[in-house]
């Protein structure tokens, strides 16, 4: 499996995926049309699928004209039928979507939104995120529940620590702030950040990173660390009520 990142829009990203197996090329999220468009102009010459995470608009808003272009399929969660525009193939819940010969298997993840899915290939140790989970951070909670997104964040977790992940925004140096300040004895982060000044420095893009390093260093998967729960004024460690503090900071911050 290969994967090009396309930047789109001021901070989305969309994933090329080419299948060289079979000659299937996937995208996922499109967020636009045009820079899309150029780069299979330049490589693929065809889109066979796009896979979508979510319905917001900076994630589908390429459906249409690459559709039409390319006459590809559009693929999604089927609770969201009628918000992902040009939907073609229904996906449920913990399902798998086979991409030629990459399997990915379907993971339910609300709280961004009520039916947001990841697309996770554990062949090709590689998961694709939507706003669930970022570098560093997570969504915002839109639609679901804190709840809903502290179970999904947990169930990323899970994952090998070896699996990459790419997420739908450059939000790392940003969210690294945020970390840095509510989780001040991380030596993690602070080697985090000469690799974050060093991309910055040559204009690469802070994703992937991996399962494992974000374990380390995302405070919102650390939500069960002693000292980050008397950071914040908790007397007793409770993961959850810890995530949900986080992320009503953060939406400040």
């Amino acid at each position: 499996m290969k994967i090009n990142i396309i930047k789109c829009l001021s901070d989305n990203y969309s994933y090329l995926i080419f299948d060289e197996k079979t000659n299937t090329v996937g995208v996922i999220d499109p967020s636009e049309f045009k820079p899309i468009d150029n780069f299979i102009n330049q490589t693929y010459k065809k889109i066979d699928y796009i896979l979508i995470t979510h319905h917001h608009f900076d994630h589908v808003g390429g459906n249409i004209d690459l559709k039409a272009k390319y006459k590809c399929k559009v693929v999604g969660n089927k609770a969201d039928a009628n918000r992902i525009p040009a939907i073609d193939i229904l996906l449920d819940d913990n399902s798998d979507f086979q991409l030629g010969k990459i399997n990915f298997e379907i993971i339910s993840l609300p709280g961004h939104t009520a039916n947001h899915i990841c697309y996770y290939s554990k062949e090709h140790k590689t998961v694709f995120t939507g706003d669930t989970l970022f570098s560093l951070g997570c969504g915002r909670v839109f639609e679901g529940t804190m709840e809903e997104m502290y179970n999904s964040l947990m169930k990323l977790k899970k994952l090998p620590s070896d699996t990459l992940m790419y997420c739908g925004h450059e939000y790392t140096q940003k969210n690294f702030e945020f970390c840095k300040t509510f989780d001040t004895e991380n030596e993690n982060l602070n080697k985090k950040a000469e690799f974050l000044k060093k991309l910055r420095t040559e204009n690469l893009p802070s994703i992937p990173t991996s399962i494992g390093d974000e374990i380390k260093t995302n405070i919102f998967l650390r939500s069960d660390n002693e000292i980050i729960a008397k950071k914040l004024g908790f007397k007793k460690k409770d993961s959850f009520e810890v995530f949900k503090k986080l992320r009503d900071l953060k939406d400040n911050f």
